[in-house]
């Protein structure tokens, strides 16, 4: 298991969380980014699970 990969996984799910909250609370939120950018975190959820427990 790559712990910096896992370190830079972790970060990027971070920051994707942010703009989701930010996107969320705006006065006109873009639903497309929205969906892109849950999209995006559940993508790297996955690579997370996948590198913690390689089949």
């Amino acid at each position: 298991m790559n712990t910096n990969h896992m370190s830079a996984l972790r970060m990027k799910h971070a920051e994707l969380e942010e703009k989701l909250e930010r996107e969320e609370n705006r006065p006109f939120p873009d639903s497309n980014l929205i969906h892109n950018l849950k999209k995006q975190k559940l993508y790297l959820k996955d690579a997370l699970m996948q590198e913690a427990h390689p089949a």
